[in-house]
């Protein structure tokens, strides 16, 4: 446990301001994923079918969309963006392994070049964390009591 504690606090003392945006950026085209999932579910059944994941189907479908809607959220406001990026992270990778990479890889398929940056992007703030402008930032400002 006390290398995830010293890479959190190597995160939370080098995160740059700019990065904050990047943040912004990732949450909001998670939580636009998220919504195109919830208006098109039968999409989203065939391409977990497509992956021959041995779950159940309806089961991995409501994973999909619950944590890219509330982790979208989570990650756009900075709260618990490290838990947030953590849980998306397996749908990400499942994305670019299992569903995008059998399109095949050339500049055409903009799908999976968008999944593999929102995929290093997730890996970034799992380390550097929420930043600055961030729910989290403000939660840890002295006068606020945080219970344990």
């Amino acid at each position: 446990m006390n290398l995830i504690h010293s890479i959190e606090h190597w995160g939370d003392r080098h995160h740059p301001q700019w990065l904050d945006y990047f943040r912004i950026a990732l949450g909001v085209i998670i939580l636009a994923k998220g919504i195109s999932f919830v208006n098109d579910q039968e999409a989203v059944r065939r391409l977990i079918e497509q992956t021959n994941f041995q779950l159940s189907i309806w089961g991995a479908v409501h994973y999909v969309v619950f944590t890219h809607l509330v982790g979208g959220l989570f990650i756009i406001f900075g709260f618990q963006t490290r838990l947030a990026a953590l849980l998306i992270f397996p749908v990400v990778v499942g994305a670019v392994f299992f569903v995008n990479i059998t399109r095949g890889f050339s500049f055409l398929n903009s799908e999976l070049w968008l999944s593999v940056v929102v995929l290093v992007l997730l890996a970034v703030f799992m380390i550097v964390g929420s930043g600055r402008f961030s729910l989290d930032h403000m939660m840890n400002k002295p006068g606020y009591r945080r219970s344990i």
